[in-house]
């Protein structure tokens, strides 16, 4: 069976791997005072050059996006993010817990990228200081989108612009985000502070790590609030200097963007040859390692007889991810899964 599900089935790394077993020996102190947790912190500033960044391990993507917003506004804040976003539409309402009761508001645009003019439009009809709604606080942004597509660095920090002149921190939610650096060609400077970011979520899970992210905070207010809700909500661990190896292993000599960059250059070959299969469309650009195919009812439900495992979005449309493990041959025979799989219908 060829695994196309999600990256989050893919094993650890092995660099990730050795990484935990060198911290596997002697003792350090918990809760984050072990000097692996102290790196940390240098190799975030170092790669996302930024002199006083902080990072905050944590054990998973609901958690860095819940606890990363819930610091960046108060319970009658709102959250601003695009409807099709994972904050509003996977994560069990977490932001609105930690933060107190602070409710989610979409904001449209094509490709799943919020547009400026939208947004523009959506700031200028708050009642701005009036109790009876809650007021936006937060702009957050999805890099890459749940569909698969990557806001640009210049689109970026229009977007960032326009929150900040109302007074709205900005937060992305990088669970991809290797995946949109490699695709970008950019440096991780680029698409985060210097385009106006406050906080990330960076992701390592779906690319490589074990059950290790970590929130990633360029301004110092926002970490304040972080000592005190990464414990109150459990995510001060006591083994910490595990999550931190890890963090700093990915982040270290390029890892975590050539484990993106071979998704995404699966996820190019496979499109790329989809294209030529009688019966399949592509509903999406493909950005990154993500791809979202429409098929007849028929040949979805062929697909994992034809040795596919992927997710079904609907009837008639599924969703496929490549991951730092998918290989070449699985790009082949996925390839003739879907012709198998479109034939049979």
């Amino acid at each position: 069976m060829i695994e196309l599900r999600s990256d989050n089935t893919a094993g650890v790394a092995p660099e990730i791997l050795a990484a935990i077993q060198a911290a596997n020996s002697g003792s350090a102190l918990a809760y984050g005072g072990d000097d692996l947790t102290a790196h940390l912190h240098e190799v975030v500033r170092s790669v996302f050059e930024h002199p006083t960044a902080r990072a905050f391990p944590v054990t998973s993507g609901t958690a860095a996006n819940s606890l990363a917003l819930s610091a960046s506004t108060p319970p009658w804040g709102a959250v601003l993010c695009h409807p099709s976003a994972h904050i509003i539409t996977a994560e069990g309402g977490a932001t609105s817990l930690f933060g107190g009761g602070a409710v989610m508001q979409g904001v449209d645009g094509d490709h799943a990228l919020i547009d400026a003019d939208r947004l523009r439009a959506t700031l200028g009809s708050v009642r701005w200081g009036d109790p009876h709604e809650s007021q936006p606080s937060v702009l957050s942004l999805t890099l890459p989108s749940d569909h698969g597509t990557v806001y640009q660095p210049d689109e970026i920090a229009l977007l960032a612009g326009i929150a900040h002149e109302h007074g709205l921190r900005v937060h992305v939610d990088g669970a991809r985000i290797a995946n949109a650096v490699a695709a970008l060609g950019c440096s991780p400077a680029e698409v985060t502070w210097r385009a106006g970011v406050d906080v990330l979520s960076l992701g390592a899970t779906k690319n490589g790590a074990l059950s290790a992210e970590a929130i990633v905070v360029f301004d110092d207010r926002i970490a304040e609030e972080l000592v005190y809700r990464t414990k109150r909500s459990g995510h001060v661990t006591s083994k910490m200097r595990f999550q931190s190896a890890q963090v700093a292993a990915y982040l270290t000599d390029g890892l975590w963007l050539r484990l993106a960059t071979h998704a995404n250059e699966q996820m190019a070959t496979l499109a790329a040859a989809l294209e030529s299969v009688d019966g399949v469309r592509l509903m999406e650009r493909v950005d990154v390692n993500l791809a979202f195919v429409e098929l007849s009812a028929a040949a979805a439900e062929a697909l994992p007889d034809a040795g596919i495992l992927c997710y079904r979005m609907t009837d008639s449309s599924v969703r496929l991810v490549t991951s730092w493990q998918t290989t070449a041959e699985d790009v082949v025979e996925a390839t003739a899964g879907f012709r198998r799989a479109a034939s049979a219908s």
